[in-house]
C-alpha cells in the first residue's frame, strides 16, 4: 500500500531552507497522525513529494477500511494539496508490464490523448525508454485513445518501477491546502457551535494555525458540552497533530451587569467588546498573537464596518475575520463540507443581549462613556474564573464513570447505537452478526432518544475512544433508559 502526497503549491516556492521545514514538519504530522491508524506505516520523501508506505504484509489482515482511514486522515492534514493512491503490481518481463498497463489505464484513456511518463530504479534488461515506448504502443493498440501525444496531453500515464515491482496510480484525492500545522504561530478562536465560528476556526486551521478555542458561555452546561462538541471534532479532524486548548469563560454575571448598566441601543456592540478584552486576556497567557471571530458584515446590526471599528478599539491584538465577505449560504455550504453544520443545526442560540433598537453607527466616544457604567470587577472575575482544559481531555470533567456499566460481548437482545458523526462511519463501519444497529450521531442523540428508544429496551453505545459514549449514557440512564457501553475487545 503506498501514497505519494503533492505539496500544496505555496510550499513549493518558498525558499530552500524554509521548503524543507516545512516538509519536515508535514512529515512529523503525518508521522504523528498515521501511527495511529497503524503503528508500522512509514513516511518519507524530503523535496518534492512525501511518501506514506505500508507493507503488503501487514495489509493482509487489516480490514477493508484501512485505505479509507488512511486517506481520510491525508485529505484533512494542512499542508497537502493531492494525494495519489498508488498500486502495486509484481511483473517478470516488460510484456508484463504492458498488459497491467493496459488493464489499468485503457478506460482512462478512453478518446483522450494520452503520454507515458516512467520512473525506474533497479536492475533490468530494459531502460525506461524502452518501457515507455512498449506501453504507449500497448495502449494505443488496446484502448480507444485519441492518440499519443507528448506534449500537453490529456493524460499523463505515470509509472514507477522498483526492483520486481510496477507502480501504478489507482486514485487522485483532494488534499486541504495550506501550510503544515506547527510551523504559523497559534490562535484564539472565539467560538460559539454555531455556523459561523465553526468555520472561521476551519479556516484557521486549513491554513495550518494552531487553533485554541475560547467559549463565552451564556447558555450554561448543555450550550458548554454542545460547543465542546464541535471544538473537539474540529480539532480531531483537521488539526490532531498537535494538542490545543478549550477555554471556557463564564459569561452570565457580564451578561447581567450589562443590561443593567448599558444603554440598550449600545449592548450589543459592548458586549462584544468586553468579549475581546477577556480574549485578549487569554491570548496573552498563551502566547498568542491573534483572535479569530465568525462575524462577516452586515449579517447583525453589530457587524457594519463602523460597529467592528469601534468594537477593534478595545483591545489592540490582532482580531482576524475569515469570514467577513461570506454570504451566509456559503458559509453555511462550508459548513456541509466540513462536517460541522449539523452540529451548527442543533446548537441553541445565546444572543446573551436583545435591544430594541440597536445601533448600526456605534460611536467611540459614546460607547466608551456608556463603559464608565460598567463594573469592570465583573470581567476581571470571569477572566479568574475561567476553565481551561486541553481538548483531547474535554469530556474527562462531565463523565461519572462508576454509574456506566462497560460491555466487550454484546446480548443478541442489545441494540447497539453507534454514535459516531457520519464522516467516521462512512470510513470505518460498524459490522456486528447478531444484534441491531442504530446510526445516530451523538450530537443528535439527547434530542432525538424519546421518539426512537424504548424504555422496555437494552442499548449498547459505541464510538472509537469509548469517550463520547460515555458521555451520552450518562445523560440516558438519567432520563430512565437502560444503556451501556460497548468496548469491542
Amino acid at each position: 500500500m503506498k501514497f505519494v502526497i503533492k505539496l500544496f503549491p505555496e510550499i513549493i516556492v518558498k525558499s530552500k531552507p524554509v521548503r524543507k521545514r516545512l516538509i519536515s514538519q508535514l512529515k512529523k504530522n503525518l508521522r504523528k497522525l498515521l501511527t495511529r491508524i497503524h503503528p508500522d506505516m512509514i513516511i518519507s520523501g524530503s523535496w518534492d513529494f512525501v511518501e506514506v508506505r505500508l507493507d503488503e504484509s501487514h495489509v493482509k489482515a487489516q480490514c477493508p477500511s484501512l485505505t479509507n482511514q488512511i486517506l481520510d486522515c491525508l485529505k484533512n492534514t494542512p499542508g497537502i494539496d493531492f494525494i495519489l493512491e498508488v498500486k502495486t503490481h509484481s511483473f517478470e518481463s516488460l510484456d508484463d508490464i504492458a498488459d497491467i498497463t493496459v488493464t489499468e489505464y485503457a478506460p482512462l484513456v478512453k478518446n483522450k490523448t494520452f503520454c507515458v511518463r516512467v520512473k525506474r530504479s533497479g536492475k533490468h534488461a530494459f531502460n525506461s525508454i524502452q518501457v515507455e515506448q512498449k506501453v504507449g504502443g500497448a495502449l494505443l493498440a488496446n484502448s480507444q485513445s485519441a492518440g499519443v501525444k507528448l506534449k500537453s496531453p490529456e493524460v499523463i500515464v505515470q509509472l514507477e518501477i522498483k526492483q520486481d515491482k510496477l507502480y501504478t496510480v489507482k486514485s487522485r484525492t483532494q488534499g486541504l491546502g495550506g501550510f503544515p500545522m506547527g510551523q504559523q504561530e497559534s490562535c484564539i478562536s472565539l467560538i460559539s457551535g454555531g455556523y459561523d465560528s465553526s468555520v472561521a476556526s476551519y479556516l484557521m486551521m486549513k491554513r495550518g494555525i494552531r487553533t485554541h478555542f475560547c467559549f463565552f458561555n451564556l447558555g450554561g452546561m448543555a450550550h458548554e458540552v454542545g460547543v465542546k462538541q464541535v471544538s473537539h471534532y474540529l480539532w480531531q479532524r483537521y488539526s490532531g497533530s498537535h494538542r490545543v486548548l478549550f477555554i471556557t469563560i463564564p459569561f452570565e454575571e457580564v451578561v447581567s451587569e450589562i443590561l443593567t448598566s448599558i444603554h440598550h441601543s449600545q449592548m450589543g456592540v459592548v458586549l462584544k467588546r468586553m468579549m475581546l478584552k477577556v480574549a485578549e486576556k487569554v491570548a496573552h497567557e498563551f502566547n498568542a498573537p491573534a483572535l479569530v471571530t465568525g462575524e462577516c458584515v452586515g449579517q447583525v446590526s453589530s457587524q457594519t464596518l463602523t460597529n467592528l471599528a469601534v468594537i477593534d478599539k478595545a483591545v489592540d491584538i490582532l482580531t482576524m475575520r475569515p469570514l467577513i465577505t461570506m454570504d451566509k449560504q456559503d458559509i453555511i455550504a462550508l459548513s456541509r463540507q466540513t462536517g460541522t453544520e449539523e452540529f451548527a443545526a442543533v446548537m441553541p442560540e445565546y444572543c446573551g443581549v436583545i435591544s430594541d433598537k440597536p445601533t448600526t453607527c456605534a460611536k467611540l466616544d459614546r460607547i466608551e462613556h456608556q463603559e464608565l457604567n460598567f463594573n469592570f470587577e465583573v470581567l476581571d472575575k470571569a477572566f479568574e474564573n475561567r476553565k481551561v482544559e486541553n481538548i483531547d481531555q474535554v469530556y474527562q470533567s462531565e463523565l461519572n464513570l462508576d454509574n456506566i456499566e462497560m460491555v466487550n460481548t454484546p446480548d443478541p437482545k442489545d441494540i447497539v447505537i453507534d454514535v459516531r458523526h457520519p464522516n467516521e462511519l462512512a470510513i470505518k463501519p460498524l459490522f456486528l452478526t447478531s444484534n441491531e444497529i442504530l446510526n445516530i450521531p451523538f450530537f443528535k442523540l439527547q434530542t432525538s432518544a424519546s421518539e426512537l428508544l424504548s424504555l422496555d429496551k437494552s442499548y449498547l453505545l459505541y464510538c472509537d475512544q469509548g469517550v463520547m459514549s460515555q458521555l451520552q449514557a450518562e445523560e440516558l440512564i438519567h432520563k430512565g433508559f437502560n444503556v451501556k457501553v460497548y468496548q469491542p475487545g
